[in-house]
């Protein structure tokens, strides 16, 4: 993994997006740091939208209905839930700050899990024209952020993007259909993605609320 330091001040949503656009993301050591670096991994981790796995016991759940799906409905809400995962996170007041401004922009999207009306799962990503940068996912209950990322991915296929970038493979997103790739192997595809032109909004509402049309979008690409 390269990693070069940054003066924060430097860092604007402008530059925020042309650094997505070759490949590189920022990141802080902990939630108290202020200060800001710039990350590119040498292997990337990414989930192939033709090959996302859904297990038999997550489709039933996905099945069920019985989590509200909403987006983009409360970026702040989701934004510190990620901060607030059990052990060290690298989302400090600064990036927080960052990508409010791109929500603001409509260049960061949420996908939130609710559940009795309390939000219970969800993540937040950047989205640059077919291509959707996986920032960070948190959950309070069983299946919550995998709920999230299927209905992320079924959203993405839809909208026909080409890319879902997860910067680090880690057992989570494994278990999703999550893979590693060569940097230059990336580098190929986020170019074509970020030329190409995906539509996060190209869901139908009705599907969208629908689980059984979740995992139907999202399994038929296999």
């Amino acid at each position: 993994m390269t990693r070069h330091d940054a003066n924060r001040d430097s860092i604007t949503p402008e530059v925020l997006l042309r650094a997505y656009a070759i490949g590189i993301f920022p990141m802080a050591e902990n939630a108290d740091d202020p200060s800001i670096h710039w990350v590119e991994p040498r292997i990337r981790g990414i989930i192939p939208l033709d090959a996302v796995h859904i297990s038999k016991s997550l489709a039933k759940t996905l099945r069920s209905d019985r989590f509200d799906i909403r987006v983009d409905h409360d970026f702040n809400a989701v934004i510190e839930g990620c901060a607030k995962r059990p052990g060290d996170t690298w989302i400090n007041n600064r990036i927080k700050s960052l990508y409010g401004q791109l929500f603001e922009r409509g260049f960061v999207h949420t996908i939130e899990v609710y559940q009795d009306n309390q939000l219970v799962g969800g993540l937040y990503g950047v989205s640059i024209g077919a291509a959707f940068f996986g920032e960070s996912m948190f959950h309070h209950v069983t299946d919550a952020s995998k709920v999230a990322l299927v209905h992320l991915a079924a959203r993405l296929i839809h909208g026909q993007y080409e890319l879902l970038d997860t910067q680090f493979l880690t057992p989570h997103l494994a278990t999703l259909g999550g893979i590693e790739i060569p940097r230059d192997d990336y580098q190929t595809r986020l170019v074509n993605a970020v030329l190409g032109r995906g539509d996060f909004m190209a869901l139908d509402p009705q599907d969208h609320a629908n689980g059984a049309a979740i995992v139907g979008l999202v399994t038929n690409q296999k």
